[in-house]
């Protein structure tokens, strides 16, 4: 450590956001080069180096074979597939010194598709598997967290081709198999989730997150084993309610009702209903957003739901991929003068309104229910509108907030919400790419076919930072010795040389077993510093060489139980070993 390119901080630097981001920045194991982008020093380059092994030692036990492509790309690839455009901001776009197009690779769909087109023609040569190890780029409005959300990244993206979509099954069932066997090496716990598609489009998709409060993503799950990203529940929908008794529509005064609970207040004071009181459930909220789509083009959206839940912006953006949301500006109000800004209402919305402004609810406004609504009338509602006999939407769009304890969409038991960070992502794609690029191969009767593909990702650089939200403690990191960046770490203390020659004779001892070995032989350095630098790099064991020298025994300890014991110093090396190795 004397000579280590390292520099610990004794204070949490003052951008670091949560632990990982915290610790691997005190630790020395990373420093900010630009937003979104980092240096790995190299402590935190063996870690990654060690999370990328295991990756690749996976999917090489798989039989999946490793290539490589540039980061940099031609347009035209993205242009055929539609992504040139769908990517929107998010995508790195420049030109070369000849006026060309070019793009920074946030995916390499096409590009292995067009590699598989070059030099495969036949059934013969499928499945294949193939996969790489590459950095990705993502002009993330708000990179954060560190490593969690990045411009800048490493992904392990591998892609399946197929001839018929059974072989799309079985290889979609491998690597999600080696996925499973992934994770467990690097000691993450993680569910496995139902999730959406995206940009990337495709059929089935799966994540793989490791709960964590830190996470971005929101998942549920039942005590019954359903599970699935936020953004992907579907809403159980209830049946059509008769409504031949309703009473008749009819719009009311209603002042200084602001809020849905001012609301609900007044009208069960002036407007009572005679079988129940009103509630908020009761009230359709309506929630006008701007879509702007790729090429440009913007689109008042309406989105109706129960006044007891909010919009999930996240489920809501995913509905609406590839078109971003933006809220709704004065501007854009004075623009549409039938949008009456508290007291929009069905009336005003739909193909069959004058507006044309689209209209979707959420799946549980169906046929027969009974909503107070706006009446498109500033200071007015509308009491017992009923849908399908007063208004009908134009469609339905899963954009509510999913609560503990809603129902699970398969009938398993009420929702539980958690967090998590995604780690990997699958995706059965299936033949949307070989479409959009021509990917053909002659069958088994010569007739050619198109192939269906699958596409699998792992963050590998996002893992880092995952592994280190899992098992650090107050006092720092506590690397899984799969991935630490030493298996042994060796404190020599005090000022006397004979501790210092002891303990580099233990480092070379270890080193010839086989094992990688840090070791503190900084002599003008304290041990309390010595020891709190230790516990904040986070080598699963600690070997302490000091005072216990004149007694023949040095200190093992296990940095992550810090269980200790001692070891007298001819049989350190082979317990230690043995202690690694077990």
């Amino acid at each position: 450590m004397s000579t280590l390119f390292l520099r610990t901080l004794r204070e949490d630097p003052a951008d670091a956001e949560i632990p990982s981001h915290r610790l691997l920045l005190r630790a020395g194991y990373i420093r900010r080069a630009a937003s979104g982008g980092y240096t790995w020093l190299p402590l935190g380059y063996r870690v990654y180096r060690n999370v990328e092994r295991i990756v690749r030692e996976e999917m090489d036990r798989m039989g999946a074979q490793e290539v490589h492509f540039p980061a940099l790309l031609p347009r035209e690839p993205y242009e055929a597939s539609g992504r040139w455009t769908a990517y929107g901001d998010n995508m790195f776009r420049l030109k070369d010194r000849r006026g060309s197009d070019h793009l920074l690779a946030p995916t390499h769909e096409e590009m292995f598709t067009l590699l598989v087109k070059d030099l495969y023609s036949s059934y013969k040569d499928l499945p294949l598997w193939i996969y790489q190890i590459q950095t990705k780029f993502r002009d993330e409005a708000r990179p954060r967290a560190g490593l969690l959300r990045l411009r800048e990244f490493v992904m392990k993206d591998s892609y399946s081709f197929d001839t018929h979509d059974s072989g799309l099954d079985a290889s979609y069932a491998a690597h999600r198999a080696a996925y499973i066997a992934t994770f467990d090496r690097l000691g993450l716990d993680y569910v496995i989730v139902s999730a959406m598609s995206g940009a990337m489009g495709g059929s089935r998709s799966e994540e793989f997150l490791h709960p964590n409060q830190v996470g971005e993503d929101t998942f549920v799950r039942s005590a019954g084993g359903y599970a699935a990203n936020v953004e992907a529940v579907r809403t159980p929908v209830p049946d059509p309610i008769p409504h031949d008794d309703a009473p008749a529509a009819h719009v009311e005064d209603t002042p200084d009702t602001p809020t849905i609970d001012t609301l609900v207040a007044l009208a069960n004071e002036r407007f009572a209903r005679s079988d129940r009181p009103w509630s908020a459930a009761d009230t359709l909220k309506n929630v006008v957003v701007m879509l702007v789509h790729p090429e440009g083009s913007r689109e008042p959206l309406v989105v109706g739901l129960p006044g007891d839940r909010d919009v999930d912006p996240k489920r809501l953006e995913a509905q609406v991929d590839p078109a971003v949301v933006e809220a709704f500006t004065e501007a854009d109000f004075a623009a549409n003068p039938a949008l009456v800004k508290g007291y929009i209402g069905p009336a005003a919305l739909g193909e069959k309104s004058s507006s044309g402004i689209r209209y979707l609810v959420d799946p549980r406004v169906v046929a027969g229910t009974r909503w107070l609504t706006g009446a498109n009338q500033a200071g007015r509602h509308v009491f017992d509108l009923v849908c399908g006999r007063d208004f009908t939407p134009d469609g339905t769009i899963e954009a509510a907030e999913i609560k503990a304890g809603d129902p699970a969409p398969d009938g398993s038991g009420p929702l539980l919400l958690a967090r998590g960070i995604e780690i990997g992502h699958i995706f059965q794609l299936g033949r949307k790419y070989a479409d959009a690029l021509d990917l053909k191969v002659l069958d088994e009767n010569g007739k050619l076919v198109t192939v269906t593909m699958g596409s699998y990702g792992i963050g590998v650089s996002r893992a880092v930072a995952a592994v280190a939200e899992s098992t650090h403690d107050e006092a720092g990191l506590c690397w899984p010795r799969e991935v630490s960046p030493a298996d042994v770490h060796i404190v020599a203390t005090g000022k006397d040389p004979a501790v210092f020659e002891a303990a580099q004779r233990l480092a070379i001892d270890l080193v010839d077993a086989g094992l990688t070995v840090l070791y503190d032989d900084r002599r003008k350095v304290s041990p309390g510093i010595k020891f709190t630098d230790a516990e904040l790099i986070g080598v699963p064991t600690i070997v302490t060489v000091g005072r216990g020298l004149a007694d023949g025994v040095v200190e093992l300890r296990d940095r992550r139980t810090d269980a200790r014991r001692d070891l007298p110093v001819a049989e350190a090396a082979a317990t230690i070993r043995q202690a690694i190795q077990a």
